[in-house]
């Protein structure tokens, strides 16, 4: 018997953009290596070194009045590139995230609006990884927290902290209090995010780390837990390595 193949059609993506990503060659979704992408509900965001690509799509819309463009503000003399990119999800609020080779966690509006932006750590950003709950099948994933991988380095960002961040970027931008002038150049607006950071070089090269799930505090031994939650964090690194070697 033949090997049937099921597929549902989401939407149309083709626009005259794409093909600053080397569209129109072949292999050029599957076979490039500086090519990024970042699959949500709706939406799909394509980045190479420099330039990332945001397509919207829905029945009947066209695909060429739902793109956005976003060129971000690169060091060229260091030579500063995208090296990774996720969709950002907080109930009714949707964002990207990119990382760059310089350690640079940068947080963009649908709109191509650069809403935050914040040096994680020294080195490249290999993996942003994100951990959420989904509610029902009619909803889009809500972020808990994000991952950043580095090579020897690893940080999470409480989901918490992002979201209300977010919410008083798009307070004030809806209040017209944000100073649209100020937005591309400003790159600390709310201050920097707290994150926890843990360093694995010691362990050997990180190529890629997940969070699965946070330690309950036992009652009164809050600092007893950061030194756990270090040790299992580690442990689990390790074993990951491991597996890969």
């Amino acid at each position: 018997m033949a090997r049937r193949n099921h597929t549902t059609e989401l939407g149309c993506i083709a626009c005259d953009d794409l093909s600053e990503l080397g569209a129109g060659k072949e292999g050029w979704l599957v076979n490039n290596p500086n090519l990024l992408t970042a699959l949500d509900t709706h939406s799909i965001a394509l980045a190479n070194r420099s330039l990332v690509l945001i397509l919207h799509w829905s029945e009947g819309s066209d695909p060429v009045g739902n793109r956005v463009k976003i060129v971000p503000d690169l060091s060229p003399i260091e030579a500063e590139y995208i090296s990774a990119i996720e969709w950002l999800v907080f109930d009714d609020i949707k964002v990207l995230a990119l990382g760059t080779s310089r350690g640079y966690l940068l947080i963009y509006s649908l709109r191509g609006d650069l809403i935050h932006k914040q040096i994680v750590s020294p080195g490249k950003i290999l993996r942003l990884r994100v951990r959420g709950t989904k509610r029902d099948l009619t909803q889009d994933a809500s972020s808990e927290e994000v991952c950043v991988v580095m090579s020897g380095v690893i940080a999470r960002f409480d989901g918490s902290d992002i979201q209300n961040m977010l919410q008083r970027w798009f307070r004030e931008r809806h209040s017209q209090f944000w100073d649209e002038r100020e937005s591309e150049n400003s790159t600390d607006t709310f201050g920097r995010l707290p994150y926890q950071l843990w360093n694995v070089g010691k362990y050997g090269s990180c190529v890629d780390a997940a969070i699965t799930g946070l330690m309950p505090p036992p009652l009164l031994e809050l600092q007893l837990l950061l030194l756990l939650g270090s040790q299992v964090s580690v442990i689990i690194v390790q074993s990951l390595l491991e597996l890969t070697l």
